[in-house]
């Protein structure tokens, strides 16, 4: 075995005694801890006064330029950013916000650019015989109308019945809400407005508080509400009779939707069902959708998820109705998102494009553009039957630059019925 080898004794040990060293080991000792101190006290050293005062005349003097320069040039002023909810964490759907402080509101969408040609292209598909617009007072007028004649009550209007059914506690309430909706920007809002979907009589609460009087923030905190805490059949109430109206508006009066809207019509499609039946079916059947209506609603469902189920429900509506330039457009939109489709919705487009095979008008390029994707998306999903009709339809519906782009797609398809069928060649 070989020697172990002796620790040399260090210094600290020949400068103590032996009973000191049993005393240690045995022992825990307190570290010192006198450095950390001594270093924080370095670090935490104060400015003197005359150094504070040469930093306070600098800051001084770079607010006076900043000053200066803004009054100078007014066109541009500084633009605040503004947050929706301050109080977000409080509310009971807890949702995740997105970061809206540093965002450019020019695009949230793109700058849509609509020419003389256009519009005309588009009104001539569409309805000459609108459906008319139904608000939320449009119902309540009614639903009041019938209760007075059922009732036979003795007041004169419908209003007095109205507040003679509502504790007038409640209804003054209410008003005070109403005029906190009208300048609302950001910050909380009323309890009292949170709990309206709790209510039995929601819709005639909400009436006392003028949803179109609200400003464009309360509309979209009114929607995070709603369509948090509604079921999907009062939510497509909501939607129908509060959102669409007022998006159809600042659209038509603005040319473009504000940003707190846009941001109303996204929170919308929490309740995708709602959305649809409140919403997008609606607009498309009132006849007169317009094409920058069509290109922004059709935004939000581009950039956002949808359940296929509900994509493939408004597929078969879109497909079975009356046809208006809008319908090729939320098409598209819907065929771009790669579904992977019931046969059942793939024949009713088939189907859809077939309609105008004895079409005499001239077909915008909207309707060629959803038939190409149609074709380039679902061509295996077609059956050969299908195929040839379609390309007996390009003989009559015709574009310079896309319908031989859907010919070669159609040739070289391989339906769902036969996969080594040949390719039935079409030829002018």
């Amino acid at each position: 075995m070989g020697k172990t080898k002796r620790s040399k004794p260090s210094k600290m040990a020949s400068k103590t005694s032996l009973e000191e060293d049993i005393y240690d080991a045995k022992f825990a000792k307190a570290k010192s801890r006198n450095k950390v101190r001594a270093r924080q006290d370095e670090d935490e050293q104060y400015v003197d006064s005359s150094l504070s005062r040469k930093i306070l005349s600098a800051a001084r003097e770079q607010q006076r330029e900043l000053d200066e320069s803004t009054s100078g040039n007014s066109v541009n002023p500084k633009i605040k950013t503004i947050k929706l909810d301050d109080g977000a964490n409080s509310d009971s759907d807890n949702e995740h916000e997105e970061d809206e402080d540093t965002f450019d509101p020019n695009t949230f969408y793109e700058d849509i650019e609509v020419t003389e040609e256009d519009e005309k292209a588009m009104e001539m598909f569409m309805s000459k015989n609108p459906l008319p617009r139904r608000t939320l007072a449009d119902i309540i007028m009614e639903k009041i109308t019938e209760k007075q004649t059922e009732l036979d009550t003795h007041f004169s209007d419908a209003g007095s019945l109205q507040i003679q059914d509502l504790d007038p506690r409640v209804k003054s309430m209410y008003e005070g809400v109403r005029d906190v909706l009208r300048k609302y920007r950001s910050g909380k809002i009323p309890k009292a407005f949170k709990i309206i979907p709790n209510l039995r009589n929601w819709e005639q609460i909400l009436y006392i508080t003028d949803p179109p009087s609200w400003s464009a923030a309360a509309m979209y905190q009114g929607t995070r509400i709603f369509a948090s805490n509604l079921k999907d059949k009062m939510a497509q109430r909501f939607y129908n009779l509060v959102l669409l109206p007022r998006i159809r508006d600042d659209i038509a009066e603005y040319k473009r939707l504000n940003f707190h809207l846009y941001q109303a019509l996204k929170k919308a499609l929490y309740k995708p069902g709602g959305f649809m039946k409140g919403i997008l079916l609606p607009l498309l059947e009132s006849g007169n959708c317009t094409l920058r209506e069509a290109i922004i609603v059709g935004s939000v469902i581009a950039k956002n998820s949808i359940p296929m189920l509900h994509s493939s429900a408004a597929l078969l509506k879109i497909a079975e109705m009356d046809y208006t330039g809008a319908n090729s457009i939320f098409l598209r939109i819907f065929l771009d998102k790669r579904y992977a489709l019931p046969y059942r919705v793939v024949d009713s487009l088939v189907f859809h494009f077939l309609r105008f095979e004895r079409d005499t008008r001239e077909l915008p390029v909207l309707w060629h553009q959803s038939f190409l994707t149609f074709v380039q998306r679902y061509k295996a999903d077609i059956s050969s039957e299908q195929r040839d009709s379609l390309l007996e339809l390009l003989k009559k519906q015709t574009h310079h630059s896309i319908t031989p782009e859907i010919r070669r797609e159609l040739q070289n398809a391989k339906c769902r019925d036969s996969e080594d069928a040949e390719p039935k060649m079409d030829f002018d």
